[in-house]
């Protein structure tokens, strides 16, 4: 816990330190990185070891492997079309990387990466690049019409295609606060509830009803915030999918 003295230090674990014994301290590796590592690495040990049995009757982790593809393809399909098979790979990669990035961060000693900004803005750049790129390949020039209104008389173009403009480029604020500011409430929540625990636990017998209260409050935090992991894994993917239906489609 970050309680010192008296004072709660809500925002002290998000602070980046080098992991020298994993990689060498010569080497930036901070524990972002490690738990990143970590996170890709269940999604493929999912995968591989879901899929490697191919039995008619699956057990329970080819189960769960065959339900998060089937889940992320219908996703694809539902929301993009018969296109979005071509842009499945990436939505999956995106859903089950950032899941697993807020899931691990709520476990003792572990890190949630997506609770910096650096992480998700990466993340955004990268589906606002990948779906601006598909929409110039897919129609030309044809593209920025896609800022231009439909049935708007032409005098008030000038003054609504530079509010779609700013709409479109405000997605990359939009998408990676989001996650990030969910994250980190959370995390900041729990931080100063278990400080609380603490504090109160260690003033005397007379407060230790208020230690079990900010206690039970702790663990309904806890039980809140694998739903906020989830919920935001799935918005972040629903919305890169509605971001490349409408490079695909135009509308």
């Amino acid at each position: 816990m970050a309680a010192e003295g008296h004072g709660i230090d809500a925002l002290g674990q998000f602070q980046l330190h080098t992991v020298g014994w994993f990689v060498g301290a010569s080497v930036n590796f901070t524990q972002a990185n490690l738990m990143m590592v970590l996170a890709a690495a269940a999604v493929l040990a999912l995968l591989y070891f879901g899929a490697r049995p191919r039995a008619i009757v699956p057990g329970r982790l080819q189960a769960a492997a065959e339900l998060a593809y089937t889940f992320i393809y219908d996703m694809c399909t539902d929301q993009i079309g018969e296109a979005g098979r071509k842009f499945f790979p990436l939505v999956f990669t995106l859903f089950f990387f950032i899941l697993l990035g807020n899931v691990i961060g709520v476990w003792p000693y572990a890190f949630t990466f997506t609770s910096h900004i650096a992480v998700t803005l990466a993340l955004t750049v990268l589906v606002m690049v990948l779906t601006t790129y598909v929409g110039l390949a897919l129609h030309g020039w044809k593209f920025f019409s896609y800022f231009v209104p439909q049935g708007v008389p032409k005098l008030l173009l000038p003054l609504l295609v530079p509010i779609e403009v700013l709409s479109y480029l405000s997605r990359l604020i939009s998408l990676s606060v989001r996650l990030f500011a969910n994250m980190m409430a959370g995390h900041v929540m729990l931080e100063v509830f278990g400080a609380f625990i603490v504090m109160l636990g260690a003033a005397g017998f007379i407060y230790l009803a208020p230690a079990a209260l900010s206690l039970a409050v702790n663990v309904a935090l806890i039980g809140f915030e694998f739903l906020v992991a989830a919920l935001q894994a799935y918005v972040f993917a629903v919305l890169t999918c509605i971001y490349l239906h409408d490079a695909v489609h135009l509308h």
